[in-house]
């Protein structure tokens, strides 16, 4: 029991999102659009959450960057395996772009795994734009359907955004959270010590 005590109630709301991938996927086997809807949605909104209450609460820490940055990939796949499995059409029509899209993210999460052995968790505000837009889209293509303005809007941010976790990657020689964006990073106490080391 002593592990539970490390977490805080910032990292809970993580735990949940990971914790309801499987029933999220149960639900997109049953065919259950509406619940499965719903239970995103709610995954999404904790997303929001944890890191409001980690900074309200001055509870921020590199372990629940980690758990934050899990819980949001494995939460965007399974909406984005939803958006397959109940609007292929859409799919289908504008695979090629979606291909395009997030070919830098895969090369990106590689680059990141090859040099820290990890995800990285800079949790930049073009991060945290580009999740608030996808999170968007995909609840309302499931919701109501496309909406082509949202939809290009969200390719656009999603590519500048991995351009810009690409570059801080090589900005980095050690694994860090919390930068906020390039013209932090240059400023960045824990970068220039790393120069001077260097």
């Amino acid at each position: 029991m002593s592990i539970f005590k490390k977490f805080n109630i910032a990292d809970w709301f993580s735990f949940y999102r990971i914790a309801a991938a499987p029933l999220l996927l149960l639900l997109l086997w049953m065919d259950e659009r509406q619940a499965f809807s719903w239970m995103l949605l709610i995954s999404y909104s904790t997303d929001a959450m944890d890191g409001m209450i980690a900074r309200g609460l001055k509870i921020t820490s590199s372990r629940g960057s980690q758990l934050d940055s899990v819980g949001d990939q494995i939460t965007f796949t399974i909406g984005l395996i939803g958006c397959y499995i109940f609007e292929p059409a859409f799919i289908k029509e504008n695979l090629t772009l979606i291909i395009i899209a997030f070919s830098p993210y895969l090369i990106q999460m590689v680059i990141a795994f090859m040099k820290y052995g990890k995800a990285t968790a800079f949790h930049t505000y073009m991060a945290k734009l580009s999740a608030i837009i996808q999170s968007i889209f995909i609840l309302w293509l499931l919701f109501f359907g496309p909406v082509y303005w949202i939809f290009y809007t969200m390719i656009i941010i999603g590519i500048l955004e991995t351009i810009e976790e690409i570059t801080l990657i090589f900005m980095y020689d050690n694994w860090v959270d919390g930068v906020k964006g390039i013209y932090w990073a240059l400023q960045d106490k824990r970068r220039l010590k790393e120069i001077k080391k260097g």
